[in-house]
C-alpha cells in the first residue's frame, strides 16, 4: 500500500476525515475505559485518537502510510507534551512491526479497501492482536445516504470479514463519524467490537 495518494490528502488543508479532535466515539470509548494494555491506532492520520489514548497513560503506537500526517501528529505531541509514538507502516502488513497489542483502534480504515485487500487487512490485524485482545473498528455505513465519500459497508460484510480465524464479533452498533463540512459534519458509521480468541 503506497503512501503517496494518502499523503497528498494532507497537502492542501485538512483531509475530509481530519476534524482536528479525536473522533467522538473514540473519546466515549476512552471515557468508558474500553482501551487497555498496549494500543495500536491503525491509520492514525494526524494523531488525535492516538494522543487521546496516550494522555490516558497507555502505551500507544499510531501508524499510517502518510508521512505528512505523521509529521503533523509528532508536532502535536511535542506541543502538548504527550508521549506518543508514531511510525510509518502499511496497515496491510502490520506484522512487519514485530510487535503485538492488546487493543487496536481502526477509525475509518476498513472501508477504504476492496474485497481482496479487505481480507489482507483482517489477516494483518490478526497478526498483531494478542489472544484475548480487542479491536474497535469504525467504518462508513450503508445507512449513509447518497454515494459521495467512501465505500459503504453493511453489518453482514463486517460479520463475514471477521467470521473465522479466531475472530469473534462481539457487537456491531450504529454510530456516527465526525467529518468535514463537505460530508455534512457527521456521517453514518458502524462501530464493531471484535475480539481474538484467548489462548487455550
Amino acid at each position: 500500500m503506497t503512501g503517496l495518494p494518502w499523503d497528498a490528502s494532507y497537502h492542501d488543508g485538512p483531509a475530509p476525515w481530519d476534524v482536528g479532535r479525536p473522533q467522538p466515539t473514540v473519546a466515549r470509548l476512552a471515557l468508558e475505559g474500553r482501551f487497555a494494555g498496549t494500543v495500536l491506532d491503525a491509520g492514525c492520520g494526524t494523531g488525535e485518537n492516538t494522543l487521546l489514548v496516550a494522555a490516558l497513560g497507555l502505551p500507544v503506537l499510531g501508524v499510517d502510510v502518510a508521512e505528512t500526517a505523521l509529521s503533523m501528529a509528532r508536532e502535536k505531541a511535542a506541543e502538548r507534551g504527550i508521549a506518543a509514538r508514531f511510525e510509518v507502516a502499511d496497515v496491510l502488513a502490520l506484522g512487519r512491526l514485530g510487535l503485538t497489542f492488546d487493543t487496536i483502534i481502526d477509525s475509518g480504515v476498513f472501508h477504504v479497501f476492496d474485497d481482496a485487500d479487505r481480507a489482507r487487512y483482517v489477516a494483518s490485524l490478526a497478526s498483531v492482536l494478542e489472544p484475548g485482545g480487542r479491536c474497535y473498528l469504525m467504518c462508513f455505513s450503508d445507512r449513509q445516504p447518497g454515494d459521495f465519500g467512501p465505500r459503504r459497508v453493511s453489518r453482514d460484510e463486517l460479520t463475514e470479514a471477521f467470521g473465522g480465524d479466531g475472530w469473534a464479533v462481539d457487537a456491531i452498533t450504529a454510530d456516527t463519524f465526525g467529518v468535514s463540512a463537505q460530508l455534512g459534519s457527521i456521517a453514518q458509521a458502524w462501530l464493531a467490537t471484535i475480539s481474538r480468541a484467548a489462548a487455550a
